[in-house]
């Protein structure tokens, strides 16, 4: 009877962390949350962001997340115009409040952002693993892809590191 019992409860252990468990879709890819930046000053919406991850961190932490050597990208949709030096302005600045400080990857980065953001602009962000680099890419500029998990890591410090508002790290492993 002991060993029914015991059997029993592993089997819903098994049943229930698997109900729960996080599926990737038909490429792999794990979406581990949304969030929306808003300019806490006037609380206006800036942009939409999703993230995504073909793996799953070891522990369900942003550093973690920030660690974690595998394929992820964010992918932002603008909820309002941008000028580009305000987008540029704004990730310097986060680079460094998150210790990143190598300007040259930086700037080599954000030389993607060659035109102002509109309303509805795609803006993606992906670390490619086995290459090691990470890739900025807006949807009427252009690309740069940058080499190191260094900077993967500064930069995906970006929004599970310190950002404005805290919450936005939380957000975006909600579905962890």
């Amino acid at each position: 009877m002991r060993r029914l019992l015991i059997a029993l409860v592993l089997l819903c252990v098994t049943f229930a962390s698997s109900a729960w468990a996080l599926n990737p879709d038909a490429n792999g890819w794990y979406h581990t949350g949304d969030a929306v930046r808003t300019k806490t000053v006037f609380n206006v919406k800036v942009y939409a962001i999703g993230h995504d991850m073909k793996c799953l961190p070891a522990q369900k932490t942003k550093q973690a997340i920030i660690d974690a050597d595998c394929d992820k990208k964010f992918s932002w949709v603008m909820k309002r115009d941008v000028d580009r030096s305000k987008i540029i302005d704004a990730l310097k600045e986060a680079y460094g409040m998150n210790g990143y400080s190598d300007a040259t990857k930086i700037n080599q980065a954000l030389a993607a952002f060659s035109a102002d953001l509109k309303d509805g602009a795609s803006v993606s962000i992906s670390y490619n693993s086995a290459n090691k680099t990470t890739t900025f890419w807006e949807q009427n500029g252009s690309s740069a892809t940058v080499a190191g998990a260094d900077f993967m890591k500064g930069t995906w410090s970006i929004w599970f590191g310190k950002i404005d508002p805290p919450s936005m790290g939380d957000e975006l492993m909600s579905k962890l």
